[in-house]
């Protein structure tokens, strides 16, 4: 089948914009203007330095059209000119949104990190179609057409007829008649995540902090989604207490009060007993935090409950300390004294915004 031209032309320009993504996917992330601009499937991405056709003055020694008297910007008799001001010399800068869809926009974030796919670890009983041929359907290609179907129609199309003729059994099938092999779609059981975000929302933890947060969030639920067929997200705050919230809350609310860490991982475990049963999901939860802790005997508890409970039901635990002018730094130093060797305990430091892509690469590149 010959390829029409426009298709050509379609999917040279996906190729470009696809190139574009990847060659400033560094700067996408860290403005993080892609989250206002995305919807269910797809984001707007705005696309840099198109160019677009415009007239040009040169120099033409013969005469031609639009040859004759008068200086270069004079007005045609009859029209008067427009505008205040002197004319400027300098090109105008020119934005085009593209919409991409998140799966695309998934594989370039795979390429660029080089992640690999995530083997799950579990199954939830949830349901997709998977196709077999079982069914009977009216339309169809010949390559289906069920010939017993068919012919059985056509027969009784005959008889109820009058025209069926005993002695001269002919049976010609109309269209009408035509039956074919479908698709008879059924239910299946997939594999399924749930994240578990965490987040110190205690004073010290500032709007950039959140916004940090909030941007990688966004990357790496992009991520998760493109693997898995199913993917719950799960919000929860802390200071010295935790807390269940929506997601707008998650990054809007601030604190004043002290940060006590063991809440929000008691708090994870609750909800991971209660709604994902380590039988049935793949399980990840996110910690961000400037690493302050209230005391060492905190800090203990939280280390203890990551070994006896949510390391084993869980495919990973992924802690993100986020710098702010405030926080110590210290969780992040006992984590890693503690779990120094463990695949399943990533840490990272999140400087600034170009730290989240980096950030990304730990907590996902070993597709767990």
């Amino acid at each position: 089948m010959a390829v029409r031209r426009i298709d050509q032309d379609h999917t040279r320009f996906r190729q470009i914009v696809r190139g574009k993504i990847k060659q400033n996917l560094k700067r996408f992330v860290s403005s993080g203007e892609l989250i206002g601009k995305q919807g269910d499937k797809f984001v707007s991405i705005p696309m840099p330095q198109i160019a677009l056709p415009r007239f040009r003055y040169g120099e033409n020694k013969k005469d031609g059209v639009g040859q004759g008297e008068g200086e270069p910007g004079q007005p045609v008799p009859g029209q008067e000119g427009e505008g205040e001001g002197q004319a400027g010399e300098n090109a105008g800068k020119h934005t085009l949104e593209v919409d991409v869809s998140l799966e695309d926009l998934a594989r370039i974030l795979g390429e660029e990190l080089e992640l690999p796919n995530i083997e799950p670890r579990g199954k939830k009983n949830l349901r997709a179609s998977a196709g077999r041929y079982t069914g009977i359907s009216r339309n169809g290609p010949q390559s289906l057409r069920h010939f017993k179907r068919t012919f059985r129609e056509a027969l009784k199309r005959q008889i109820a007829s009058g025209t069926y003729d005993p002695d001269h059994p002919v049976i010609v099938p109309i269209r009408d008649d035509m039956r074919f092999r479908s698709v008879q779609t059924r239910e299946v059981p997939q594999a399924s995540a749930a994240v578990i975000y965490m987040m110190d929302v205690s004073g010290s933890m500032g709007r950039e902090q959140k916004e940090i947060v909030r941007i990688e969030a966004f990357w790496i639920d992009t991520w998760l989604r493109h693997q898995y067929k199913n993917l719950e997200v799960c919000y929860l705050v802390h200071d010295a207490a935790a807390h269940v919230v929506d997601q707008h809350t998650f990054f809007h609310l601030r604190e004043s009060g002290g940060t006590k860490i063991s809440s929000a991982y008691e708090l994870c475990l609750q909800v991971m007993r209660d709604k994902y049963p380590v039988a049935e999901w793949n399980v990840y939860p996110f910690h961000f935090s400037d690493g302050d802790n209230w005391s060492s005997r905190d800090t203990e508890r939280c280390v203890d409950l990551l070994k006896t409970t949510m390391l084993p039901a869980c495919n990973q635990f992924c802690y993100g300390q986020v710098k702010s002018a405030y926080g110590s730094g210290q969780f992040k130093k006992d984590l890693d004294q503690a779990f120094r060797g463990d695949e399943k305990v990533i840490t990272t430091d999140i400087l600034d915004r170009d730290g989240i892509l980096p950030s990304i690469k730990d907590f996902l590149g070993k597709g767990r």
